[in-house]
Formats: C-alpha cells, structure tokens, sequence
C-alpha cells in the first residue's frame, strides 16, 4: 500500500547531498531550503508532500496545521523531540526516524567525554595555548577498575558500554525495555536505580527525552550518589536536571561533567558552560561525515520506499504499518475498509493472527472516510476514539478457510460481514448469516442489495433501471436465503447516482465505491 502520490519533498535543514540525489531518483521533486525561519517555513511547507528535518528545524502543531498536503515527517536522526508526534498522529501524518545512522558516531563522543574527564584533556590544551605548563594541577584518573553506570542500553548505549570494557571498566545498567538477559549478553550487569546511584564513579546517559527521564539526575538522585562522581550526557538536555547538576559541581558531590546537549541550545546561562568541571560540545553527536552520510541516505530511502509502497522501516507513529505495507496484507486492508459504525473485529485462521494492529485501524479508517473525516491507518483509532467509536478486535486460531477469515460485526446489531482474499482480490463469503454461493469479489462500484428470495423478477428489473441510467451489470453474485430474503452484490461498469428507483424491487439497498 503505498501513500498518495509523494510529489514534492522538503529539506528543511542542512543535509547530505545523496539524501536529495535519492529522493530525485525515485521521481520526488526535492526543495532544499535549509536555515529557514518559522514564517517562511509555514509558507514553504504548503504544496509539500514530505518533510525531512535534522536537529534545527521545529515541527510543531501549527507547522502541521499550515501543511494541507503533508504525508510524511523524516528525522534524519535519532531523537524525534523537535517534532509534535501527538499533533502529526492526530493529523495522519506519518512520523519516522533513522534509529541507527548516528548510532556510532553518538558513541564515540561519549567515550571521547568519559576519557577527556578522566584525564581532564581540554582543561590541559587550553591552558597550554594560554602559555602555561601546569602538571600538577591535572592530575587525572585511570578508567581502568571504575564502574560505569549506563542508563539506556539501546543501540548507542550498548556500543558506549562494549568500548569502555575495553578500558578495563565495570559496566553495569538499567533500562526498562532490554532485558537482563540481554544486557549480560553484551557484558552489562541491570540494576535497580536505587542500586546504581552509589556504585558508579562515571553515569552516563542513553535515552529519549519523555517525561519519565526528564530530570533523571536531580538534587535527589546526586545526593545518592558516590562524592566525586562523573557525569556525560550525550543523549538530550534536560535528562540531566542542569541546576542540579550545577549545585552538585559546586558543592564537590559532582566532579565533572560532559555535556553535548543542553535543555536550551545554545545555553543562555553560562554558569554551567563556565564551570571549570565542565566540558561541553555544541550538540556534536551526530555531527560526522559518516553519520551525516548515513542518516540522509537512510531517511531517503525510506520514503522512497513509502512512497512506492516497497516497505516502511523507522516508524514512530503507527507502527503497526509496518505490517500493512506487505503485498499479502493490501487486499485485506482493502476488506477491513469497507465496515461502518461500532465495530468488533475478528481474524480467524494462523496467517491473521498479529493482522488485527494493522486491520482495525483500517476498518475504522473506512468508517470515517464515509464520514468526510482525514482517517489513516496513523490517526484511525486516535479520531475513533474521540468519535466515541467503540472498536474490539479478537482472534480465533480455528478457521475453514487456509487464508483465513476477516469478521465485522456492528455492535448493538444483528449485522455482520465475513470476508477472505481470495489471490489477490478481497472478496465477501457472508451478509448478515447469508452465505454467498460463489464468493463476491469487492472490486470496484457495487451495489448490494436485499429482496424477497420469492421475488423472481428482482434481477431482470434490476438490470432495466440499470440500462435507463446508462449502467452496465458486469457481475452478479447472490446469496442462499435467509427468513425468506437473500443477499445479492451487483458490480457495476460506473456509481449509480440515485439509488430511488431501486427501491421498488428491493428491501434494502446500498452502493460501494471500491
């Protein structure tokens, strides 16, 4: 399932040229405009398809407000801080990310800090440019037997922990994701908070900025700490709390600090970036020829391949689509879309057994596309949610059909609709507990109607009105009776604009625009 046609795709900071050289092969007009400030932003991002953004550029709500085309936000990067997620969900745009092209890099400079802290390198080089040969006032410590306490064991955090063992230094961790198990794989002993505080003699930090890790390290957690410790945060301001930290450099309960990032960038106060403990970069993590090159390269091709619908890789909204962009799930998302009103979805049969995070969302994105609402398989069930739209999804493992079964029912009611893919088509097996004798494909106008099993005449009548509106019957498909009424799906060479003159030879009539 690709997206709608991405035409038009803007950089709005400054990037790798092979990031425009791959959206331009993939047949995307590419609008590099780095450096932009937020009004002329607004007013370029209007006609614009995609969006791709580094550190610099703010994505925020009313950003995506101005973006009447916007598709598709790529960070090319780690962090996604400076983009509104919640407002682009909300919006259907799809947000994602380069979670491994600045991954080394990041690295890196966190074991280039925890070294120049050990050794206290830059205080050394800027007093010999000053002239001066001061030996005794730097004296360092060796990494080797010191403990290093990594918080996050992601990506950056396991390879930050793998080079500094190869200094001889105890690592140990926490993360609420990665398992211990994991984590010892890598040489990393997990420990309760409460238990890292005063082990380490280095803290270095590795995660996003939520609201869980904001202030991590506190007024609080430094008092836990061993007197002297060392602390490096590469990762995003405002994990480490800086007044804080601030009084803990003061006081001595904090040794020294490396900071990369800062909660405002750059820093108006300066009594943290003057601190005679302190190192500190402008935001350089990912500021390497080789990341640079990766991370466009990476977000490049990930929305060409959105857009030709090939796949969809570092999603940070709906990442349920994922699974939705492989060829043997596009017909049923084109099943689950044709449901209307509260629903309860059902997958039946081994091959559907994890479809239902990909099928709900299309069976509500079909319910309130009839509504005239901006519903994608990424705000679905955020906009069904406050419609007050209830929707339930369930599995069932034993399914007569080697495909497996797709069923909707309407809560409160007696309807229910059961469907399956038939090659490549979607295609419907049941109406309301009428079976259809030959499955009825859903492709392209139909009209499904209801009559009396007894009126014989509902056909040829059927296929009169059909004539004098210039419409062609080019399938026909019924079901076996029910109370005495049966089921029947029409297809149709063109839409029916008036459905009145049907209802003399029916009981019930709608139309599917497929």
């Amino acid at each position: 399932m690709a997206f709608a046609k991405l035409q038009k795709v803007l950089i709005s900071d400054s990037l790798d040229p092979c990031c425009r050289d791959i959206l331009q092969a993939g047949g995307i007009q590419v609008l590099e405009k780095p450096g932009l400030s937020k009004e002329e932003l607004l007013q370029e991002i209007r006609d614009c398809d995609g969006l791709i953004v580094r550190s610099a550029t703010k994505v925020s709500a009313d950003v995506l407000e101005a973006a009447g085309r916007l598709q598709v936000v790529g960070r090319a990067g780690t962090g996604v801080d400076n983009v509104d997620v919640d407002a682009a969900t909300r919006k259907g745009v799809l947000v994602m990310n380069t979670p491994t092209g600045n991954s080394l890099s990041a690295a890196e400079l966190t074991c280039g800090m925890i070294l120049c802290l050990a050794r206290q390198i830059p205080q050394a080089a800027a007093s010999m440019k000053e002239g001066k040969w001061d030996r005794k006032k730097y004296m360092g410590m060796e990494l080797n037997g010191k403990t290093l306490g990594v918080l996050g064991l992601g990506r950056i955090g396991r390879e930050v922990a793998t080079r500094m063992q190869a200094f001889g230094m105890k690592t140990i961790g926490y993360d609420p994701i990665i398992t211990p198990e994991t984590s010892a794989a890598f040489g990393v002993e997990q420990l309760p908070l409460e238990q890292i505080w005063p082990r380490c003699d280095f803290i270095t930090v590795h995660t996003p900025l939520l609201p869980s890790t904001t202030g991590l390290l506190n007024d609080s957690t430094f008092a836990k700490c061993r007197r002297g410790v060392q602390v490096v945060n590469c990762a995003r301001g405002g994990i480490v709390d800086e007044g804080a930290l601030l009084r803990a450099l003061r006081s001595g309960q904090c040794g020294g600090a490396a900071l990369d990032v800062f909660t405002q960038e750059p820093p108006k106060d300066r009594d943290l970036v003057d601190h005679p403990n302190v190192i500190c970069c402008p935001h350089l993590g990912a500021s390497t020829r080789e990341a640079q090159s990766r991370c466009g390269k990476e977000i490049a091709m990930q929305i060409v391949d959105m857009a030709t619908g090939k796949g969809l890789v570092g999603v940070v909204n709906g990442q349920a689509l994922s699974k939705a962009f492989a060829p043997q799930t596009k017909p049923w998302i084109a099943l689950a879309k044709q449901a209307t009103g509260n629903v309860q979805v059902c997958t039946l049969g081994a091959p559907l057994k994890d479809a239902s995070s990909y099928l709900a969302p299309a069976v509500v994105s079909g319910m309130l596309a009839r509504g005239k609402k901006e519903a994608t398989l990424v705000n679905a069930m955020l906009l069904a949610q406050e419609a007050g739209l209830k929707v339930t999804a369930t599995h069932g493992d034993t399914c007569p059909e080697p495909e497996g079964l797709l069923q909707v029912a309407l809560q409160g009611t007696p309807h229910r609709v059961t469907g399956t893919v038939q090659g490549s088509s979607p295609v419907l097996r049941e109406l309301n507990g009428a079976t259809f004798k030959q499955p009825a494909p859903l492709v392209g106008p139909l009209l499904i109607y209801r009559a009396k099993a007894s009126e014989t005449n509902a056909l040829p009548t059927l296929t009169g009105l059909l004539g004098k509106a210039g419409i062609q019957l080019q399938s026909y498909h019924s079901s076996n009776a029910v109370v005495g009424e049966q089921w029947s799906i029409a297809g149709l060479s063109a839409p029916l604009s008036d459905l009145a003159g049907l209802k003399p030879c029916t009981a019930e009539v709608f139309q599917l625009h497929l």
